[in-house]
């Protein structure tokens, strides 16, 4: 059954909800921290421990986000002014003995980011029992919540979220977007978000059919996607995942057909993964792939071996990995990884802006945890490769005014020697964002130094020249690529 709420199931939906606070705030504080942290390690007894006693929040918490059973007067009390058989017309519960069951997944969702509660949502999924189904709709996962976070949130005047699912990113979007676009192949999915965005008392336009085909002739201020990227033989066990074509050819005519969508200086960004083949480099693969006319940066967040990439997906759909069928399934998965000379799979975020400048491409690899959103700093690095195209000349770039970024240390490290500790190096690192960080030499240190904002870039490389006894010449040379991936990567800022 596809849900469907009627603007009146909505209201009456909502109005329950929001007496009883069932909201992301509401639900962690009737959990209480440790029954809330192991729920999110998918261990459910302590927060039904925690619930037992929280009156129609717990009746809600244990009915919609735990999967209980619970008996009909007190689903009625809790749900009120909606009825039980009306949230079941909806699709939203199913009768059991003496009471009910959550047909569907409901939990609250909140967006926090800027400190305010206007991102306190509902969103609408499948039930993990649903998980094998090849239609099933995930809800909030780790790749929604990834891009979520690394998504740039600026106003724009009309967003596209390309394969909306639930409708997890066009939710986000609601708060930055004059209007909001979501489309999906899957009629499940659409009426799941249609669903989620009713409760949700949103207006988005949603369409059905695959990739830009219900959007032709359209472009858009922000093109936003958590695309069926994971790589492997053409076929789709999962809609959600599969894309149908083998390995990452879907990716990569997502990523041509990307900026003729794209407005003037607008911005796509998607999750994607590619393959590392062998006898050739990833970035050449990805770079293959990118049209004229776009700014690209390619951030590279993991990489895994064949085995491990099976393993992962096919945990994830919730498969017995013992079981003959999952075996038959990775068995035929890894000879095609074989037969296509695939050593690993990559995975990362591509940022895409349409320009009518020099285009500038940056591959990057940034692996292992990072602990701030990546959205301020893609919105940041868009920012940083348009102050440099407006300095490509190296005399504009040596008259602009730089300074050293507040979050930026300086490291010096040293060994041990025979008469205490040697230095052996510098570097200098940012302490938030991707905590980018840069070795560098004495003479790279006392130029970063002397950039406080007050001296043009070039009278201090003539400083330094002076005081080192070097021509200006061959240091400005050594020193402005470098002062560029400074800017880049925001070690240094202009100076206001």
């Amino acid at each position: 059954m596809l849900p469907h709420f009627s603007p009146a199931t909505a209201d009456a939906l909502r109005t329950a909800l929001l007496r009883a606070d069932y909201t992301t705030d509401g639900v962690r504080a009737l959990l209480g921290t440790a029954a809330h942290a192991a729920l999110g390690r998918g261990e459910v007894e302590p927060a039904f421990r925690a619930a037992r006693d929280g009156g129609e929040l717990g009746v809600l918490v244990r009915l919609l986000l735990l999967g209980g059973h619970e008996p009909n007067a007190a689903v009625t009390a809790a749900l009120a002014p909606l009825a039980p058989a009306d949230a079941a017309a909806a699709g939203l519960l199913r009768p059991v003995d003496g009471g009910w069951a959550a047909a569907l997944d409901l939990r609250p969702y909140g967006d926090d980011s800027d400190g305010d509660r206007a991102g306190d949502w509902w969103v609408l999924s499948d039930l993990d029992a649903r998980r094998q189904e090849r239609d099933h709709v995930t809800g909030v996962g780790a790749a929604s919540l990834t891009l979520a976070a690394a998504t740039a949130r600026r106003p724009v005047g009309s967003l596209l979220d390309l394969g909306t699912g639930c409708g997890v990113q066009a939710l986000h979007a609601t708060r930055h977007a004059q209007a909001v676009t979501g489309t999906d192949l899957a009629p499940r999915a659409l009426s799941m978000a249609r669903a989620t965005f009713a409760l949700n008392g949103l207006d988005v336009e949603l369409l059905e059919g695959p990739w830009f085909e219900p959007v032709a002739g359209r472009r858009f201020g922000q093109i936003v996607s958590n695309p069926p990227f994971v790589p492997g033989p053409p076929r789709v066990d999962f809609v959600y995942r599969d894309s149908g074509q083998g390995g990452d050819a879907a990716l990569a005519a997502l990523v041509r057909a990307l900026p003729e969508h794209l407005e003037l200086g607008g911005v796509a960004q998607l999750l994607g993964s590619w393959l590392h083949v062998q006898g050739e480099d990833w970035p050449d693969r990805v770079r293959s792939w990118l049209p004229a006319g776009v700014d690209a940066w390619i951030v590279q967040r993991e990489v895994a071996d064949p085995a491990l990439h099976v393993g992962t997906w096919q945990r994830d759909a919730g498969l017995d990995l013992t079981s003959p069928t999952a075996r038959e399934q990775a068995g035929a998965w890894l000879d095609w990884m074989e037969r296509e000379r695939v050593e690993a799979v990559g995975f990362g975020f591509l940022t895409l802006r349409r320009t009518d400048g020099d285009p500038t491409v940056v591959f990057e690899d940034l692996l292992g945890g990072v602990d701030d959103p990546l959205g301020p700093e893609v919105a940041g690095w868009l920012d940083r490769v348009d102050w440099l195209r407006a300095h490509a000349r190296d005399e504009d770039l040596l008259g602009a005014r730089l300074a050293v970024a507040p979050s930026v240390v300086l490291e010096r490290f040293a060994e041990p020697g025979e008469e205490g500790w040697a230095a052996v190096g510098a570097a200098v690192a940012r302490l938030d964002g991707p905590r980018w960080r840069h070795e560098v030499d004495d003479e790279a240190a006392a130029l970063l130094a002397g950039c406080h904002g007050a001296l043009a870039l070039g009278e201090l490389v003539e400083l330094l020249a002076f005081a080192h006894d070097r021509p200006s010449g061959e240091l400005v040379a050594a020193a402005l690529p470098a002062v560029r991936e400074f800017v880049r990567h925001g070690v240094l800022v202009p100076a206001p």
